[in-house]
C-alpha cells in the first residue's frame, strides 16, 4: 500500500486526467454542433434548444408537397398575406406581408428557429419558386392564360412547413392572365413596341460554368467556382426536368425548361461564398467563391 502522501498524489493525478478527458469531450461536441455534425447555424446568442430544432411540435402530417408540418402555438404564430400588382413592363409583382416571421436566407437548410425561414410560391398547386424576402417578380411567361390561384406558404429553415391547428400557414391571391400580343408584356399594352434592349450573352461573361442535371445527378460534380469581385459569370444549365435555379445571397433566379439550356448572367459584386441550387430537386449545382 503506497504511503499517504503518494496516495494523495495519485488521486490528484486521476482527477486531473478525468477533468482533461471531460474538457476534450465537450470541445469535440462544440466543434461538431448540437446535432453531432458540423453546423454553421448555432450562432452566438442562439440557444441549444433552438439550434437543435426543437421548436414547436413536429407533426406526422405533411403539406400538399410532402413537407412535414411544424405546429406553432396559435398565439404569436407566423402569418402571411400576399398582394399581387401588375408590373408596368412584364408580369406581376408580389408583396408578402408577414407577421411574427422573418426571412433567414443565410440559414436555409439549418435547424428550425422560431418564426423564421423562407416561403414557397405555388401556382394552382405547382411550385414556382422559393422566396427569401417580401418581394418577388413573377414573369408573364410562367403564367398560362386564364384564372389562377397563387399560394404562398411559410417554411422553417429545415424545410418543415409552419402550421397552426394542423393547417399550413399560407396566404392566397387570385390572378388572371390574358393573351399577350407582340410588343406587349404581361397582357399590358403600352401603345408602342418597346425599344430593343441589349442582353448580355455568355460570350460577354468573364467566366462560363456549364452544368448538366440528369436523373437527379449534377455533372460535373458540384465544386467551387472562384471569382474576383466585379467579374461576370455565365451559369449555363441544362436540366432534364423543369426546375428553377436560385443563387443564394444574390436572390437571382432562372427558370429551367426541361431539356433546354438556360443561361443566367451574374455580376459578382458581393464577396463571400454563395450556393447555386435548384428549387424542385434541391440540388447544389456549384458554389461561387467571390474574393
Amino acid at each position: 500500500m503506497p504511503p499517504p502522501r503518494a496516495a494523495r498524489r495519485l488521486r490528484r493525478t486521476a482527477r486531473a486526467a478525468a477533468l482533461l478527458a471531460l474538457a476534450l469531450l465537450l470541445a469535440g461536441g462544440a466543434a461538431t454542433g448540437c446535432g453531432g455534425r458540423a453546423t454553421t447555424h448555432h450562432k452566438p446568442g442562439t440557444s441549444h434548444e433552438q439550434a437543435s430544432g426543437s421548436v414547436g411540435t413536429l407533426l406526422t402530417a405533411t403539406d400538399a408537397t410532402g413537407h412535414r408540418l411544424r405546429e406553432a402555438p396559435a398565439q404569436g404564430a407566423p402569418e402571411v398575406e400576399v398582394t399581387v400588382r401588375p408590373d408596368s413592363e412584364d408580369g406581376w409583382n408580389l408583396q408578402l406581408a408577414v407577421k411574427n416571421y422573418r426571412f433567414t436566407p443565410d440559414s436555409t437548410g439549418g435547424a428550425a428557429l422560431p418564426g423564421a425561414g423562407h416561403a414557397h410560391l405555388e401556382l394552382d398547386g405547382r411550385k414556382l419558386a422559393r422566396l427569401y424576402g417580401p418581394w418577388f417578380h413573377l414573369p408573364a411567361a410562367q403564367v398560362p392564360e386564364g384564372a389562377h390561384t397563387l399560394t404562398v406558404r411559410l417554411y422553417a429553415d429545415d424545410h418543415t412547413a409552419w402550421a397552426v391547428s394542423g393547417k399550413p400557414v399560407e396566404g392566397t391571391a387570385q390572378l388572371t392572365a390574358t393573351a399577350t400580343a407582340p410588343g406587349q408584356a404581361g397582357g399590358h399594352s403600352h401603345g408602342e413596341s418597346p425599344a430593343p434592349t441589349s442582353t448580355p450573352t455568355p460570350e460577354q461573361a468573364d467566366r462560363t460554368v456549364a452544368i448538366t442535371v440528369r436523373d437527379g445527378k449534377v455533372s460535373p460534380a458540384p465544386a467551387r467556382t472562384e471569382l474576383r469581385r466585379g467579374e461576370r459569370v455565365a451559369l449555363r444549365v441544362t436540366s432534364d426536368r423543369a426546375d428553377t435555379l436560385h443563387v443564394h445571397g444574390y436572390d437571382k433566379e432562372l427558370v429551367l425548361p426541361a431539356g433546354q439550356e438556360a443561361t443566367l448572367i451574374l455580376t459578382a459584386d458581393r464577396t463571400g461564398l454563395f450556393e447555386v441550387e435548384t428549387h424542385e430537386s434541391n440540388l447544389v449545382l456549384t458554389q461561387l467563391l467571390v474574393r
